[in-house]
Formats: C-alpha cells, structure tokens, sequence
C-alpha cells in the first residue's frame, strides 16, 4: 500500500512542478505575447484606470485627468488645448498617442520600470505606478504670443533659447482642441474625420512636420558660407554682380524686387535682399561647400528629435549651376521647417554653434523626483565665430534700416531676415512669409531667444511681405515675451 500511495504522490509531484514551470513560462517568457495580443482587454483597462500624469509649462500642468465612469475610466483633459496642441499632441484611446503624449507615454501612464520603488518590482508584480510628469522647456508668455500673433492665418512660429536649445515656443495655426479625441464614441470619431478631412489641416503640426522653401533667410546661410570661405573680402565691399544675373547656362535672367543690387557690397545686398548678389555668391562658393554648411545649420538631418521626430529640411547635394544659384537664395528644392530656421537664427545668436533643440527639461515621478533630464548638447559648429559676429552685424541692420524695421524692440538689439518663398505653379501662389531673428536685452551677455516665423496665407501685397509686414510683428511679440 505504502508503495502506491509513495508512486502517487511522486506523480503528483511530477505534475505539481510541471505546473509550476508552466506558470513560469507563460508569465516569464511568453507575457509579453500574452499582453499584446489584441483579444487582451486587460493591459488597455489598466491603462486607463488611473489618472494619467501631467505634461507641465511654467511649471504648472496644462493637461488632466477626467472619471468617465466608463471601462476605460479616465480620459485625457487638456486646459488652454488648441494654444498648447502643437506641444502636447493629443492621448486618444481611440486615436493612441502623438508629440509629447506620445515620447512620454510610459513616464505618464505609470508603466515606465524607472517609477517604481525597487529594481525589476514592475516586471515581478507587473504593478502599474502612479503617472509621472513631463516637465517642458515651454515659456507660457512666448507660447501665447506666438498663437495669438498667428492670428487666424496658416503659419507656424518656432523659437528657441540660442545658448542652450531650449524650445521656448511651438505654434501651429490653424490649430485644433485635442480634447475632442481623448475618449471613445462617435463624437470621437466624428470630430477625427472633421481634423483630418478638411483642406486646413489643423492637426498638422506646421512647426515641426511642415517645410516650406525658406525664401530669402536662407540668405543667412549663403552668407555663411561665402565669408567662411572668403569669397567676400569684406561687408562693404564691391561684389561682381550684374544686375539682372544670367543663371549660368541658361538664358533665364535673375532680377531684384530692391534697388541697388549691381555690384551691391554684402551689406547692402543682404539689408535690401538682393537675389541676385547672393545667387552669384552661391554659385562662386560651389555646391558641395555650400551644401557642407547648409548640413552643418541642420539640413539633411533625419534624426532631428525634440524627442518627437521633425520633419528633414533638404538642401540638395546633386545640381547644376543654375540650381545651385536658386538654392543660394531659398528656391528651388530648398525646403525648412520653423523649427531649423530658428536653428539657423541661433547658430548666428550664439557664436556659430548649433546647439540640439530640445522640449523636455525632464520627467518626473508622481512625487516630483527626477527620473530623466536632457542634456543640452551641440550638435555642430555652422560657421566660424568671427564670421558669426559678421552675420550678428549684418542682421542688426536688416531691423534698423533693412527690411525687418517692425521687428525691432527698445532695451534691445534685434537681428532677422525677412523672406519671401515662392510656390505654385509658375510661382503664382501667394508668397510664403518669413522671419527669421534673434534679440539680446541690452546689458545681457548672450541673446536671450531666436525666432523663426512663417505665415502661408500672407494677406498682403507683395513689397509688404518682402518688408516684414506679415512675419516681423509676430516675431516681434514673441521675442518681447521671452524677454520679459
């Protein structure tokens, strides 16, 4: 008898480890499989059954949670949401994530493993910690200067800290409330097909993921390259510039909106800004330098993150020569966003350095300790700093006596470009407005912001828009915010 029950329980033992193992398989191994399968509604109702973290600007939160009563109980709640939109994105849970709901996904929603109390706890317990907060690099004042500078236009603002990185200010108009997609019902659904179907695009973040033909700021950039590779002998100086300008090869002739241009020194061509002087200019510096210092501004780059992807600026590497002189002065294949024409502005700002551009100081747990920080980097060196400390001249004249005068600020010194792109068919669209600028408090060491403003729709004629009429005013404002 002793011998059967012994056998019996060996073999209720046998089954007893297996058991065991089994259980260790499935939620060592195979839980990952097992928690993303899509018929598991469980990771998706712990998800929303917390409030999630904030997502702060000035230090105070500018987004919430709400108790839907639902299965999925607390919906996302966003204060100030079409003013901040272009920062936060938006948390659906229909629509999933995007910016920064999206880069901080795992710190807010409490599943990050850098929340919890001891090593590995999340993955022995798979215990859900309480949501942390992404803290912004946001300045509240700028951010509201921006979108209400915008106005009801097509446009977008970028601008950032010159000495740091720090993305100060990320608008997008027209803009849209990311409140109307935070939960579940047709109300969702029916205002995602509303964003997303109508021609203005609301839901494009024009700061980041738009690029436009920059016009004449690039105009900042050729100038880079010319005095960095001496084919200016000084700003004063008499350039060989024809006016018009043959684009060599063809029998198209180049012409100027401003007077003056023929033979124009730096100064003034860059003041009046004359296309002609800096398509030459181009064309004398070649392709591939000019294009090396495009790259070193920010061009071409595919991983630009803030930590959100931005969209690739494009300076084209394969042209001819008449290409190359529409590139010098922002046409042809040349394209930017906000964000890298505010990168271009700061480089000039801060001694020739461009610096990574950045919209997260750092994330914090629930009770407000750090889990990570961004630190501030350089990412390249775009021109010598004695040819930065020309580039700060020749901008301080465009807004003293050049074409940006309505940027101009007392207690101040403000340098910018303005810009006029061309686009549509025969380039009979109306004219893209831009503005790129940097300003400095006066007793300050170092500029304290740099700007770049684009307004699509500039309902102006087009001496106006090539003044700084449409785009000045606006980084005007925001440097005056940032200021404060």
């Amino acid at each position: 008898m002793n011998r059967y029950i012994l056998r019996a329980s060996a073999f209720a033992l046998v089954l007893l480890v297996a058991l065991l193992l089994n259980a260790a398989r499935v939620q060592v191994f195979e839980a990952d499989d097992y928690t993303g399968n899509p018929a598991n509604r469980r990771p998706v109702m712990a998800r929303y059954s917390q409030p999630r973290g904030d997502i702060l600007v000035g230090g105070r939160p500018v987004t919430g949670s709400r108790d839907s009563g639902e299965r999925l109980r607390y919906e996302r709640t966003y204060t100030q949401g079409p003013l901040y939109a272009p920062v936060t994105g938006y948390a659906s849970q229909t629509y999933g994530t995007t910016l920064l709901e999206n880069a901080g996904d795992d710190v807010l929603s409490g599943t990050d493993p850098r929340l919890a109390p001891l090593p590995l706890w999340t993955d022995i317990t798979r215990e859900q910690q309480p949501g942390g907060d992404v803290v912004t690099t946001i300045d509240a004042a700028a951010q509201q200067a921006a979108f209400e500078g915008l106005g009801g236009k097509k446009g977008a603002v970028a601008a950032v800290e010159p000495r740091t990185g720090k993305i100060l200010a990320l608008a997008s108009t027209p803009s849209y409330d990311p409140n109307e997609l935070a939960g579940t019902g047709p109300s969702v659904t029916g205002a995602w097909s509303r964003l997303t179907g109508g021609g203005d695009q609301p839901m494009v973040n024009r700061a980041l993921r738009q690029t436009y033909p920059p016009g004449s700021t690039f105009k900042v950039v050729t100038a880079a390259a010319a005095l960095d590779h001496r084919k200016v002998t000084g700003l004063d100086a008499a350039t060989d510039t024809p006016d018009p300008y043959p684009l060599p090869g063809t029998s198209t002739q180049l012409t100027n909106e401003a007077d003056g241009c023929e033979n124009a020194s730096l100064r003034h061509a860059f003041e009046g800004s004359c296309n002609t002087v800096f398509a030459h200019l181009g064309v004398d510096v070649g392709l591939r330098d000019l294009a090396a210092t495009a790259e070193n501004f920010g061009f071409n780059d595919e991983d630009l993150k803030i930590p959100s992807r931005a969209a690739r600026s494009n300076f084209d590497t394969d042209m001819d020569q008449a290409q190359v002189a529409l590139s010098a002065i922002g046409q042809y294949n040349t394209s930017a966003t906000p964000l890298q024409m505010a990168m271009v502005a700061a480089a000039v700002a801060d001694d020739g350095e461009v610096r990574s551009p950045y919209l997260v100081d750092r994330m914090t747990d629930a009770h407000g300790g750090t889990v990570s920080a961004t630190r501030q980097k350089t990412l390249h060196r775009a021109m010598s700093r004695g040819t930065a400390r020309h580039l700060r001249e020749l901008m301080t004249g465009v807004v003293t006596r050049g074409t940006g005068t309505g940027a101009a600020i007392d207690g101040a010194t403000v340098g910018g470009k303005t810009g006029t792109a061309q686009h549509g068919v025969d380039n009979k669209g109306t004219p893209y407005a831009w503005f790129i600028s940097w300003a400095q408090q006066d007793g300050a060491d170092d500029p304290a912001v740099a700007v770049a403003v684009v307004v699509e729709d500039a309902a102006a004629n087009r001496a106006d828009i090539s003044g700084g009429g449409s785009a000045a005013p606006i980084a005007r404002a925001v440097m005056r915010a940032a200021l404060r």
